[in-house]
């Protein structure tokens, strides 16, 4: 690759590698402040590349590769190289990981304790992530929650943050002071910008937390809880995970004891602003 970078996100090191170099420069600048991979060895490779020499210069087009492949993954064009270098990243975590049970959700910390949101693409996880981490809380991560089989600790995965079209204007008027990487439109979702998590999410990445509530938030609706029973919750998890079958019993262990010793909760809101005042309530609950 003519253009590299390597970065550590929580306890996971990645090495990326492009044909071009504004990915990495986009990578260098909105990661500037997080660590390298422990001892320089990443645990994950991503390669940007052009399927064609020509492709480089005429309509480039950026195909994802790395350690883990999807053979028929549609390229993006280079305007959108800092989105594959990201959907590069997460498509490692997704095929590869084995350490963790990964849940497919956003994670925020309070007091130790762990928050995890998981829903379907347009539930709302990521934007309430940014939301609550405006409000104070730490970011664990948006993408994914690393849930240890050892100990059912929650380790945090600060990637960038994802936001989409209506989202956008929400966080930036809550975060005015933060960072953000280029608008980027038409897009598979539609408009996206990424959002740099803040010092604290940084900082911290290291330090696991504990769950404590985990919710199912649903965009769109009007305002409802409900609880979510552990039979519920089990099945929900399953589908949000994208290793639990690989990691067989272990994943079955862990995604058990999680479900048994963690509430859960659906809830259903209009806006954002109901949704976090349900958020706050539930978690002043438990």
């Amino acid at each position: 690759m003519r253009h590299v970078t390597s970065l550590r996100i929580g306890p996971m090191g990645f090495r990326i590698g492009s044909d071009w170099r504004a990915p990495i420069a986009a990578l260098d600048d909105l990661y500037r402040d997080y660590p390298k991979p422990d001892g320089g060895i990443p645990d994950f490779n991503v390669h940007l590349f052009a399927a064609r020499p020509w492709r480089r210069f005429i309509r480039p087009s950026v195909h994802i590769a790395g350690d883990f492949v999807i053979p028929d993954a549609a390229p993006l064009p280079l305007e959108m190289g800092l989105l594959a270098a990201e959907m590069g990243m997460n498509l490692q975590m997704a095929l590869g990981q084995r350490r963790y049970l990964l849940l497919h959700a956003s994670a925020v910390e309070r007091d130790g304790k762990a928050l995890l949101m998981t829903g379907i693409s347009g539930a709302g996880k990521s934007t309430l992530a940014a939301l609550l981490m405006a409000r104070g809380w730490r970011l664990m991560g948006d993408e994914f929650a690393l849930v240890d089989p050892a100990t059912g600790l929650i380790h945090g995965f600060p990637r960038l943050i994802s936001l989409k079209n209506e989202a956008l204007p929400v966080v930036q008027a809550a975060l005015p002071g933060a960072r953000f990487g280029e608008i980027m439109e038409g897009t598979p979702k539609g408009t996206l910008r990424h959002l740099v998590p803040d010092a604290r999410a940084i900082a911290a990445m290291a330090e696991p937390a504990s769950p404590e509530l985990i919710l199912f938030p649903s965009f769109g609706f009007a305002a409802e809880e409900r609880e979510v029973l552990p039979s519920e919750a089990f099945v929900r998890l399953t589908q949000a995970s994208t290793n639990y079958m690989s990691l067989g019993e272990r994943g079955f262990d862990a995604l058990t004891g999680l479900v048994k010793a963690v509430p859960a909760h659906a809830i259903d809101y209009p806006d954002t602003d109901t949704a976090i005042a349900q958020v706050e309530r539930l978690w002043g609950t438990r």
